[in-house]
């Protein structure tokens, strides 16, 4: 993939800007304004404060600061913050339709798998992009033929090399960079720098084989070790594929003492639990804790992200929001409808984590329950979407403002997203539906 982002990607930038190779837009109109191009960084820069670091490394300016931009942050920037920032800025759309078609044959190439009907596609997606490409940056001029390099002939390739190597994660550069990056610092030596990098790699091998033999993983480890401080809650359990029992989620610290919470809280909560246990709300009144503890993050367990409640998890002031979630819950289809029946269907909402609550409840016979259950639920401040179409129909979604706030049970949270403010709006990236990719994870102790 280093093709399209060490390649193309840069070559399109360098045309939009009119940085490539001394020509101009020709007969088109692609270029962008310089204060558009400003802006596209500026907004790309201050995005990286309300993604979450488990999207990667926090985007640069790419504008300002093109130096920064490695491998895998054009690659974020490419197909997950640039059709929200392009959108609208070119003088003709069909600049960044264009644009767009790539990045929809991209999330293709990078899913997990591929059938060979979606590597046909593939096929013909960037065969009609390349074509697509000459008429507009080309222009069938021989004079603008330094806008063809063989990297644009290259994509044609492409659905070959899946058909012969496998998916793009099997074979792209990543590995070998990430291990140039470990490599480098261990030559001290100008005089004989590949005596150092002998010396370095035969003794790495060494450690990991004793680690292996004598299962010294922990006690040899470069890394200090990463202490547990989180509590499992009772009760939050599920079947993996292995038929084993695991916590469904983990509370961190910080924790706040059990305390009496305000009348509009615990009505929320009175809310949530009247429709878990299907009980009127007064019935779940006297049953309800009077004092219940609040905590500050919560780690979803399984591979999940971790997530911070935005009123007590505290943040630096240079640190990563953590707090926006998409999340499901049973909605009455017909709640507008008195007379009709009840008709549940699950939906998916984003908004702020604001709360985790941890209570207990005792065993009644009014709730069906025989012994004591406990539980965790997630105060949200849900996101109002706007009905604003996805930038050419990928899954991205907008909202300018908040709306209710809502109590639902922990489990509900599917995993962390992200957010970009562009031009006056909130643009939600959500990694877990449509746009999810495969992502190199460098997670070797060395």
């Amino acid at each position: 993939m280093h093709l399209v982002w060490e390649n193309v990607l840069k070559n399109l930038v360098s045309l939009w800007t009119g940085e490539y190779k001394g020509l101009d837009s020709g007969t088109e109109d692609y270029v962008l304004d310089p204060d558009v191009w400003k802006a596209i960084g500026e907004a790309t820069a201050s995005a990286g404060s309300t993604i979450p670091s488990v999207y990667g490394p926090r985007p640069p300016n790419v504008q300002a600061d093109r130096t920064a931009c490695t491998a895998d942050s054009w690659s974020f920037w490419a197909l997950y913050i640039a059709p929200v920032v392009l959108r609208g800025r070119f003088r003709q759309e069909k600049y960044y339709n264009h644009f767009i078609k790539l990045i929809k044959i991209l999330h293709t190439c990078l899913q997990f798998e591929l059938t060979r009907a979606e590597v046909e596609s593939v096929r013909t997606g960037l065969a009609n992009w390349v074509t697509e490409y000459e008429g507009i940056y080309y222009q069938h001029d021989s004079m603008r033929l330094s806008a063809c390099p063989v990297t644009i002939h290259a994509l044609l390739h492409v659905a070959d090399s899946i058909l012969l190597s496998g998916p793009v994660w099997a074979s792209w550069s990543f590995p070998m960079e990430r291990y140039c990056g470990i490599l480098k610092p261990a030559i001290r030596s100008r005089r004989f720098p590949f005596v150092a990098l002998d010396n370095y790699v035969a003794d790495t091998a060494q450690l990991a084989q004793l680690k292996v033999v004598y299962s010294a993983a922990e006690a040899l480890g470069l890394r200090s070790p990463v202490r547990d401080h989180s509590t499992s809650i009772p009760g939050y359990i599920e079947i993996d594929t292995h038929a084993l029992l695991d916590d469904t989620c983990a509370l961190l610290p910080p924790k706040r003492v059990p305390e009496t919470l305000a009348d509009g809280l615990r009505d929320k909560i009175l809310g949530c639990l009247s429709t878990r246990y299907d009980v009127p709300g007064a019935a779940v009144r006297f049953l309800l804790p009077q004092k219940i503890a609040r905590w500050g993050k919560v780690q979803i367990l399984g591979g999940g992200d971790l997530i911070r409640s935005s009123n007590l998890g505290g943040s630096r002031e240079d640190s990563r929001n953590a707090s926006f979630v998409r999340y499901e819950s049973l909605v009455d289809r017909n709640v507008s409808y008195r007379n009709r029946p009840t008709i549940l269907e699950l939906r998916t909402f984003y908004g702020e984590l604001q709360d985790i609550f941890v209570l207990k409840m005792p065993a009644s016979q009014t709730l069906k329950l025989t012994e004591p259950e406990h539980l965790v639920l997630a105060g949200i401040r849900t996101c109002t979407l706007d009905n604003r179409s996805a930038p050419g129909g990928l899954d991205i979604h907008y909202y300018t403002n908040t709306g209710r706030y809502e109590v639902i049970d922990m489990k509900n949270i599917q995993c962390l997203v992200g957010r970009i403010f562009d031009r006056g709006q909130w643009a939600i990236v959500d990694r877990s539906g449509g746009l999810a990719r495969a992502m190199y994870n460098d997670d070797e102790d060395v």
